[in-house]
C-alpha cells in the first residue's frame, strides 16, 4: 500500500465482524441484479456463474467485503425456497474456495421479500387483476405472494393494485427458510450472511413501521411485535448455525417519508410517518442485541428512493451524518452508504464515526476503483453518474406501473457506461481479424466511446469534430452545478483517448462528404438537433442546449416548457439559482419516459413538490409572448403565464451528416434520440463487428 494517498490510508486498515476479519474498510454493497443465485430468471434458483465472475473480478482488484445483491428466499419464478437447490450450494463452495484465495471475504444477502415496494411491470397488473389468470400463472409467478406485505396495503407502483396482508403461517415458512439457507451458506465457505432488511421499505421494514403495520397480532401493534420478523429470523440463523456466524443487517436509519409515495428531501422540514431518528436510536440496540453482528445502514424507504439509490441530485455522503450518529447506540460495527466519496469516508473512519464505507454502483463503471485508488490513479476512475439507466431503470409516473421490459427487469445491475458488466458473453474486447482505417464522426460521448473500442481492437481511429473541444451535447448535459460527475466523465474520456497513439483526433473540422474520407469504415455519431415547435413567438425562447452551453441571462421567472428529464434538471437547476422557474409539460405527469429511474424522478417530482415550484401538466403551449406564454389547458381553456424568460425543452431529432450504408454506420442519437446507455451500448454493437 506503498502509493496509497494519506487521506485514504484508514480504508486500507483491517477490522472484524464478530470474528470475521476483513482487510480493509470498502464493502462492496449489494445490488439487485447480482445474486449469486441468480434474479428474475425463469429457471428458478441457480448458481449464476456471470456473478460470480462478476464478484471474482472485484475482489482480485482489492475490495475487502462482497455483498452481492438479494437473493429472496423463495425465488420470484418458480416459487422455489433458496434451500431447496443443494447443487447451487456445491457449486457456490467452489466459487467461495477460489474467491477467499484473493484475500476478500463474502456475505451472502437474502430477502424476505419486497412487499408493496415489489416494482410490478406494467404488463402483470392487468394480470394480478384477472384472478381466473391470476390464479393459472401462479406456479410461474405468484404475484399476490410476490406483493405480500404487512397488511393490506397500496402498492409503490400501482394504484391498481392492492398487496394482501401475509399470514402468519407464511411468516413463520420464511423465518424457518432463513435458518435454513443460512446453514448451507455457512457449510459452503460462505463468511456470513446479511439479512434483507429493515432498509429501503421491503417486507421486513414494512413491518417495523407504523404506516404500513396495521396488524393486530404478535406482528405488529407495539414496537416489540413491529420488529419481532427480524428479531425471529436473526435468532433462527443463530441457533441453526452457531451464535458466532456474523449475521449483517441492512438497516435505514430513517425512513424519511412523508405520505405514500411521498419522500421527504433534504433539508425539508416534515413530520416523519416511518422510522424517526428516536425510534431509530432505540430499533439499532435493539436488533444488535437480538444478534445482528453488524448493520450496512443508509436511509430512505421506495416512498423516499432517492436516500437508498442517491440520484446526482442528492449531496455527496448524504447518508452519512444519520448512520455516523445512529453508531453512538450500538457496540456493533457500522457501514455507511449513499454516494459515498473515498476521502470523506476514510476520513469518517479515521474519526470512528463509521467502521467502514459501502459502496456499489462505482463498481459497475470502473471495476478497477480500489486498485486504481490505491496506486494513486484517481484520474483513470471511470466514475458513476448516478444515471440508474442500465442497472436501475425502473421506470414510473402517473398511469404506468413500471415501464421497465420485462427482460431489463431480469437483467438489472449492468451499466450504462460499460455493456460489459453482467453481459461479458455478449460484450467482449476481442482483436480484430483485419486491421482498419476507421473514421468516427463527432467528439460526443458516443463518438468518443466508439474510438476507444475500435482503438482497443487494434484498428487506427480518427476521430473528427466540428468544434473545439470534445464531449458533443453531453457538455450541456453536464453544464448544472450537480452534474459535476458527468463533467468528470467527460475528462475522463478526453484523458483515456490519449492513452491510444493509434487515435488520431481532429477538432474544429466538419466533415460534410464521408466519401472524401480516407477510411475502410465510417462511425457517424454527430447526435441530434433541438425539436422545433411551430408555435408563434418560437425566436423569442432560449433552446435548452443554448441555455444550458451559454448559460445567458435570464429573468427572475423562467418558463420551461417540456417537463421532461432535461427541462425538468433545468428547472431544478434554476430554483438552486435562486431564480423562479415555471414548468409547462403536455403529459400527465413530470418525466414520461422509459429508462429513468423512479429513484431519480421521484425526487425531482418532491423537490418542486416541496418548494412550490409551479407546475402545470396536460397544457400546451399556444404562443410566446414578450411577457411570457400564452398556453391551452386539457379542458381547451387559454390561459398566460407571466414571464422574463421562456427556455424550450421539447426533445430532440437525429442529425445524422450520411445516412447507414456499406461501410457507413449511424450510431448514438444521430440513429435514434436515447440516452448515455443506448449511446455507449450502441456503439460497442458496432464497433466490436469492425
Amino acid at each position: 500500500m506503498a502509493n496509497v494517498d494519506a487521506k485514504y490510508e484508514a480504508l486500507f486498515t483491517p477490522w472484524k465482524i464478530g470474528n470475521v476479519e476483513i482487510k480493509n474498510r470498502i464493502v462492496m454493497c449489494p445490488m439487485g441484479g447480482t445474486s449469486l443465485f441468480g434474479w428474475m430468471e425463469h429457471t428458478g434458483n441457480h448458481f449464476d456463474k456471470e456473478a460470480a465472475k462478476f464478484f471474482l473480478e472485484k475482489a482480485r482488484n482489492n475490495v475487502g467485503l462482497i455483498i452481492p445483491g438479494i437473493a429472496p428466499i423463495k425465488s420470484t419464478f418458480m416459487n422455489q425456497w433458496l434451500y431447496q437447490n443443494k447443487k447451487m450450494f456445491k457449486e457456490l463452495k467452489v466459487f467461495m474456495d477460489e474467491l477467499h484465495q484473493t484475500g476478500a471475504k463474502l456475505f451472502v444477502q437474502i430477502t424476505a421479500g419486497m412487499g408493496r415496494s415489489w416494482a410490478i411491470p406494467t404488463p402483470l397488473v392487468m394480470l394480478h387483476n384477472m384472478p381466473i389468470v391470476r390464479d393459472l400463472i401462479k406456479p410461474i409467478i405468484n404475484i399476490p405472494y410476490q406483493s405480500a406485505s404487512p397488511s393490506e396495503l397500496p402498492s409503490r407502483w400501482s394504484d391498481k393494485v392492492k398487496c394482501r396482508a401475509i399470514t402468519e403461517k407464511e411468516i413463520k415458512k420464511i423465518i424457518e427458510a432463513f435458518a435454513k439457507t443460512a446453514k448451507l451458506c455457512k457449510e459452503a465457505g460462505v463468511d456470513g450472511v446479511e439479512v434483507h432488511a429493515v432498509h429501503e421499505g421491503y417486507l421486513l421494514d414494512q413491518f417495523t413501521l407504523n404506516y404500513t403495520n396495521k396488524r393486530t397480532d404478535q406482528w405488529g401493534g407495539s414496537f416489540e411485535n413491529r420488529y419481532r420478523f427480524p428479531v425471529e429470523i436473526v435468532k433462527a440463523i443463530k441457533a441453526s448455525c452457531g451464535s458466532d456466524y456474523p449475521v449483517s443487517l441492512r438497516y435505514s436509519v430513517t425512513s424519511k417519508v412523508k405520505d405514500f409515495c411521498v419522500g421527504a428531501v433534504p433539508g425539508e422540514e416534515y413530520t416523519e410517518i416511518g422510522r424517526d431518528m428516536e425510534e431509530s436510536e432505540r430499533a439499532a440496540k435493539y436488533l444488535q442485541d437480538a444478534g445482528y453482528d453488524m448493520l450496512n445502514a443508509d436511509n430512505g424507504t421506495y416512498d423516499s428512493w432517492y436516500w437508498a439509490h442517491p440520484p446526482m441530485y442528492m449531496p455527496q455522503n448524504c447518508n452519512l451524518d444519520d448512520v455516523a450518529h445512529i453508531k453512538q447506540f450500538v457496540d456493533i460495527p457500522v457501514v455507511c452508504a449513499g454516494r459515498m466519496e473515498p476521502d470523506v469516508g476514510a476520513k469518517a473512519v479515521a474519526e470512528g464515526k463509521i467502521d467502514a464505507v459501502g459502496v456499489a454502483r462505482q463498481f459497475l463503471a470502473d471495476s478497477e476503483w480500489v486498485t486504481k485508488l490505491i496506486e494513486n490513479r484517481m484520474e483513470d476512475i471511470r466514475p458513476c453518474i448516478c444515471c440508474h439507466n442500465a442497472c436501475f431503470n425502473m421506470s414510473h409516473y402517473k398511469g404506468v406501473a413500471n415501464a421497465q421490459s420485462i427482460y431489463d427487469a431480469s437483467h438489472i445491475a449492468r451499466c450504462a457506461l460499460d455493456p460489459r458488466v453482467m453481459q461479458s458473453e455478449k460484450y467482449k474486447l476481442e482483436p480484430a481479424k483485419t486491421q482498419k482505417k476507421i473514421a468516427v464522426i463527432g467528439g460526443g460521448i458516443g463518438g468518443m466511446e466508439a474510438a476507444l473500442v475500435c482503438a482497443k481492437r487494434g484498428h487506427t481511429v480518427t476521430l473528427y469534430e466540428q468544434s473545439d473541444c470534445l464531449g458533443g451535447v453531453f457538455i450541456a448535459a453536464a453544464a448544472p452545478s450537480f452534474k459535476e460527475k458527468d463533467r468528470a466523465l467527460i475528462a475522463w474520456y478526453v484523458r483515456e483517448l490519449q492513452k491510444y497513439p493509434q487515435i488520431a483526433v481532429k477538432l474544429n473540422t466538419k466533415v460534410s462528404d464521408v466519401a472524401a474520407l480516407d477510411a475502410d469504415e465510417v462511425i457517424v455519431a454527430t447526435g441530434a438537433k433541438a425539436r422545433k415547435l411551430p408555435v408563434k413567438g418560437a425566436e423569442k425562447a432560449i433552446e435548452a442546449v443554448d441555455y444550458l452551453l451559454e448559460k445567458p441571462d435570464v429573468g427572475e421567472t423562467v418558463v420551461v416548457v417540456g417537463g421532461g428529464l432535461t427541462g425538468c434538471e433545468i428547472a431544478y437547476d434554476l430554483y438552486l439559482e435562486g431564480k423562479k422557474p415555471v414548468i409547462v409539460e403536455m403529459q400527465n405527469d413530470l418525466i414520461v419516459a422509459k429508462g429513468v429511474c423512479l429513484a431519480n424522478s421521484s425526487y425531482l417530482r418532491d423537490f418542486f413538490a416541496a418548494n412550490k415550484v409551479e407546475v402545470h401538466l396536460e397544457t400546451a403551449l399556444s404562443e410566446i409572448t414578450d411577457k411570457g406564454v400564452v398556453v391551452r389547458t386539457k379542458s381547451g381553456e387559454t390561459q398566460t403565464i407571466a414571464a422574463d424568460s421562456v427556455i424550450l425543452s421539447v426533445g430532440y431529432t437525429p442529425a445524422p451528416v450520411a445516412k447507414k450504408q456499406k461501410h457507413v454506420h449511424v450510431i448514438g442519437d444521430a440513429k435514434a434520440v436515447g440516452n448515455l446507455r443506448t449511446v455507449i451500448w450502441g456503439a460497442w454493437d458496432v464497433c466490436t463487428k469492425l
